[in-house]
């Protein structure tokens, strides 16, 4: 690499052949301090140079411009937490903490501190008629006087010893006067009860004491440890960018010096950290960076923790937001959910408190008119993710709640005691309880529809679930939440995983008016775990980590990764921390609340007693089953033979129906000719044109109907399989 030369120029040249050799021994790296030397010059000079944005030059007043001052940003009057109820509240807590844990700290340690006093006094008394003697003698000019003897100067020295006696009287009255004083405080004190003389010797030991304090040992000890975090500058900035190996940074400093890398706004404090606005390269977008964050870390000899780039897409693929934290984020201890404080119940018309940036701000969402859908590999938060919403919703008591846990580790256990419908199992009973919940759903978004379509517009004016309306029991249009957590274990199921899948989708787009809600948990996020009708309808999306683009892309949504919003930059300690696409105009990086097992137990028990003083508590939570499916998975096929003679090939579905109805009224009563064709969809049977003679009216026509033969191989196939599983 191309050093300065003497004139302090240099040779870009042989620097950018250098960066971009690939056989070079310093390909990708930067002399920054000879490239700033060569090209940060004034901004006022003509050559085009950019000073960086926390220099001298570049915090000069811009010249005033109306177009500059209309497209200028208003910084808030008031600070943050003066704003925000909920930031006030969190600031109070903290001060008030803050103070009692320093004063207990220090009252434990008050006998330490008394004997530190106690052994130091007798060097303070020493140094404090040390010091008297030296004031009252002068002797601070002793020296001055007899340099003045040695030169021989006697007007000097005369006027130095006149101006010495002067101090001398002047000083001996004081301190005769002051002798006087502390005779008769003697005195007194000899004469005063016992307490007053122990009072003004412990006042005397503290004084001594504190005197005598070495320079090197501070008497208290320190209660809080500060850390001292150095300050980020755009120095710092650029050096991190420059060893990251874009070949386009790297490029663009040997070109350009500092004047590559443009910062958009001065980097200030933002919270516990450092925010920096920046505009990379032409032709560097902010995945580059954010895809090399643990290298980027590196260069700003911080944790990784602590580093967290994010993209603007908004305003172009090159802008960079970067905040660099005080103290990682893994290290920093989580804030308790803040419903956990709140003694009565919660409105879920109000935004549900899901968990914090980096900054340490609660990051909330409406969970009314969308849906969520949160994915990540195992063991990296997502039921923990999931049950954030589900205990909000839990609070509400107007909300009626569906939970179903298809791999049967009990995540969702607690939501137990106050869901209307719930089950928990990996095997093939659990799916059926979803399809059918799906299926009972579906009809439920029908029903809202036709309920809403017949109310005035002065009470539903936007055709949706309002929160006044919600709490309007009559009506049934309650918040209806629905959680369906591991929900590739039913989408995926060789059986009931397409129709699954088709309901997921339908309710999806249907019930985000209706106030119909699907949370959605999933861990394998690929096309066949997670249909695209599902995914793509989801309105919010929480990604935790991830180990590739497709799935990353899968959650978040198409071109997220390609637009810097990448899940596969969180590391193994970044449990809870995720990317939350759809709360607010930007993507945001989260660290979700985390609410354990006990505290969800009290959460809950708080939530059945408002249950049950509303009187809402339904269904599964007080002891109901769910009710008898219209098709039994398990004899469905099997009555159909029962009913279907081997001399009928051919039936139509009604027909079907009606014999069904016959067999097995408790079963099949309500079975519609659609609900027998959505039953048979897992098997792979099929409706056709059937012709067949119309026993009301004894004319023939064409109707969709079965063919027994596609029930008989059904059944040889489901013979086949359990024989398999019993093997």
């Amino acid at each position: 690499m191309t050093s300065p030369n003497d004139d302090n120029r240099f040779d870009w040249q042989a620097a950018e052949h250098d960066l971009t050799d690939p056989n070079s021994p310093d390909a990708d790296v930067v002399d920054l301090d000879a490239a700033r030397a060569a090209r940060t010059t004034d901004p006022d000079t003509d050559d085009g140079g950019t000073a960086l944005v926390d220099s001298p030059a570049a915090q000069r007043s811009p010249r005033f411009t109306l177009d500059g001052a209309r497209a200028g940003q208003r910084r808030p009057i008031l600070p943050a937490w003066l704003r925000s109820r909920a930031e006030l509240a969190d600031v109070m807590r903290w001060a008030v903490g803050h103070l009692l844990h320093t004063s207990a700290y220090h009252s434990l340690r008050l006998p330490k501190y008394a004997g530190k006093l106690a052994l130091r006094a007798p060097v303070g008394a020493i140094r404090l008629v040390s010091g008297a003697t030296r004031w009252l003698f002068d002797w601070e000019g002793e020296t001055l006087r007899q340099s003045t003897s040695q030169t021989r100067d006697g007007d000097l020295y005369l006027k130095l010893s006149k101006q010495r006696d002067r101090r001398v009287r002047w000083r001996g009255i004081v301190t005769v006067f002051t002798l006087a004083v502390t005779l008769a405080g003697g005195v007194a004190v000899a004469l005063a009860p016992p307490w007053a003389r122990w009072a003004v010797l412990a006042l005397l030991v503290t004084l001594c004491g504190m005197l005598g304090q070495p320079a090197d040992k501070p008497l208290l000890d320190t209660a809080v440890v500060i850390p001292r975090v150095a300050r980020l500058t755009s120095d710092v900035v650029v050096r991190a960018l420059a060893v990251l190996g874009i070949a386009g940074i790297t490029q663009a400093i040997a070109k350009q010096g500092t004047r590559a890398i443009a910062f958009t706004a001065p980097i200030t404090r933002d919270g516990p950290g450092w925010r920096a606005d920046i505009d990379l390269p032409p032709g560097v977008t902010a995945g580059d960076v954010i895809e090399r964050r643990d290298r980027l870390a590196a260069g700003l000899t911080r944790p990784l923790g602590c580093v967290w780039p994010e993209g603007q897409p908004e305003v172009h693929p090159g802008r960079l937001l970067l905040w660099v934290g005080d103290q990682d984020m893994a290290a920093t201890p989580p804030k308790p959910w803040p419903l956990l404080k709140t003694m009565g119940g919660f409105d879920l018309g109000r935004p549900v408190p899901f968990g914090t940036d980096p900054r340490g701000r609660i990051i909330s969402f409406e969970l009314p008119y969308t849906n969520l859908l949160i994915g990540s590999i195992p063991g990296y938060g997502k039921t923990a993710a999931t049950q954030v919403p589900m205990l909000a919703a839990a609070l509400d008591p107007y909300a009626e709640l569906w939970c179903f846990d298809f791999k049967g580790t009990g995540g969702l256990d607690p939501l137990e005691k106050v869901s209307a419908r719930y089950a928990s199992g990996q095997d093939d009973d659990t799916a059926e309880e979803g399809l059918l919940a799906l299926r009972e759903l579906r009809k439920e978004c029908q029903r809202r529809a036709a309920v809403i379509k017949g109310l005035p517009k002065a009470v539903c004016p936007d055709n949706k679930v309002t929160p006044e309306l919600a709490r309007r029991k009559k009506l049934g249009l309650h918040w209806l939440v629905v959680a369906l957590d591991e929900v590739q274990e039913l989408f995926s199921h060789p059986e009931f995983g397409k129709e699954a899948g088709e309901l997921a989708e339908k309710i999806i787009k249907l019930g985000r008016a209706l106030g119909v809600i699907l949370v959605v948990a999933t861990q394998r996020p690929d096309a066949k775990s997670l249909p695209t009708g599902v995914s793509a309808n989801a309105g919010t999306r929480f990604c935790l980590r991830v180990m590739g683009q497709i799935e990353n892309d899968m959650i978040l949504g198409t071109s997220a990764y390609k637009n810097g919003i990448r899940a596969t930059m969180f590391a193994k300690k970044d449990k809870g921390v995720g990317y939350l696409v759809g709360a607010a105009d930007d993507a945001q990086i989260v660290r979700t609340f985390y609410v354990d097992g006990p505290t969800a137990e009290k959460v809950i028990d708080r939530a059945r007693a408002l249950r049950e003083a509303a009187g809402t508590l339904t269904g599964h939570a007080i002891g109901q089953a769910a009710p008898t499916p219209a098709a039994r998975r398990d004899t469905l096929l099997d009555d159909i033979l029962t009913v279907l003679p081997a001399t009928e090939p051919k039936v139509w579905a009604e027909t079907l129906t009606e014999r069904l109805a016959e067999l097995n009224p408790d079963a099949y009563a309500d079975l519609t000719r659609d609900q027998l064709v959505a039953a048979l969809k897992p098997y792979g049977i099929t409706t056709g044109q059937v012709w067949g003679t119309d026993p009301t009216t004894g004319k023939g026509a064409n109707r969709r109907g079965i063919d027994r033969a596609d029930i008989t191989n059904a059944v040889a196939e489901r013979n086949k399989r359990r024989g398999d599983k019993a093997a």
